[in-house]
């Protein structure tokens, strides 16, 4: 928009400065760059941009950067909108607000566009390695078979052919899940006690390929959607493969149809507060990062944490 003070916040390990200038639009914007490192994936940056006083800050890269600038706006006062420009392996977010993969040019089009949509942020507490963290995450956050994805996932395979190689990584996931037992508390509830090997928390419910673990996940409803599953033994498994990775999968992609999730094994519900404690410590993952293990934790949701583009 004219006259807007555009902030762009980019990991330049992902491309370089110049390639990100010849994507951008005609624009009467005042622009400002502000790098990502390694060692702050996006928050200083974030930082910067919100005291350059920019209407929108733009995120460029993977999933961490968007989820650190999304983290560090949701706990600020400013009223600067988010945009993203997806660069990454699994671009989470982007897919599932329909944000356009693989071509800058459009990404940045849509970013430095005027329509902006509200999104909540979930927020995950837990001890990590005797400190206590809290994060924001944008899509999924939990531990089990997603989270052992990542962790399997081979980083030289992922370089080459992107998100496919969290598929190459099932089967030792699949090995690295196991069934404990867990206790729940929703909403300050009674608690529930119960088992699982998998729990995710999302705000949103779509994964790489198009795989739909929430098929009823909206980002903007003020609540997160819990799914628990509980696969033991090869039958139990393969129906839980065929009804997420297929029906809510590969079929969905080819027939355009969304079927509703049937596996024995899993549970579906929906909170605006969780507890969760474990019978032992597991990896938590938090939009497609690797958080550390805990043996208990508290996700809550942020309604209308921050604006989209």
């Amino acid at each position: 928009m004219a006259g807007d003070r555009i902030a762009i916040v980019w990991n330049p390990a992902k491309t370089a400065r110049e390639d990100l200038r010849k994507a951008l639009p005609a624009t009467d914007a005042v622009l400002s760059w502000h790098e990502t490192t390694p060692e702050d994936p996006g928050r200083g940056a974030a930082d910067e941009a919100i005291k350059s006083g920019a209407e929108a800050i733009v995120a460029v890269g993977g999933d961490g950067t968007v989820r650190a600038v999304a983290e560090r706006l949701a706990q600020s006062d400013t009223r600067a909108e988010l945009g993203v420009v997806p660069l990454g392996t699994g671009n989470l977010l982007a897919r599932n607000l329909g944000i356009p993969l693989n071509n800058l040019a459009k990404a940045f089009e849509r970013a430095f566009g005027d329509r902006a949509r509200p999104l909540d942020l979930g927020w995950i507490e837990a001890e990590i390695e005797g400190e206590q963290v809290r994060s924001a995450f944008a899509v999924l956050a939990g531990f089990g078979l997603d989270a052992h994805m990542i962790t399997q996932t081979d980083e030289d395979l992922k370089s080459r052919v992107g998100w496919l190689a969290y598929v190459e990584s099932l089967g030792r996931a699949v090995n690295a899940t196991e069934v404990v037992d867990i206790e729940l508390v929703a909403d300050g509830g009674e608690p529930e006690r119960t088992a699982g090997h998998t729990l995710l928390v999302g705000n949103c419910g779509t994964l790489q390929g198009g795989i739909r673990l929430l098929p009823d996940a909206d980002p903007a409803d003020g609540e997160l959607d819990l799914l628990l599953l509980s696969a033991e033994g090869i039958g139990q498994w393969v129906d839980t493969l065929r009804s997420y990775m297929w029906d809510n999968g590969v079929r969905r992609l080819i027939t355009g149809q969304d079927r509703a999730a049937s596996a024995d094994t899993a549970q579906h519900g929906r909170a605006k507060r969780l507890e969760v404690r474990l019978s032992q410590p597991l990896v938590l993952e938090i939009d497609g990062d690797d958080l550390g293990e805990a043996a208990a934790f508290t996700v809550e949701v942020q309604e209308r944490a921050l604006h989209v583009r």
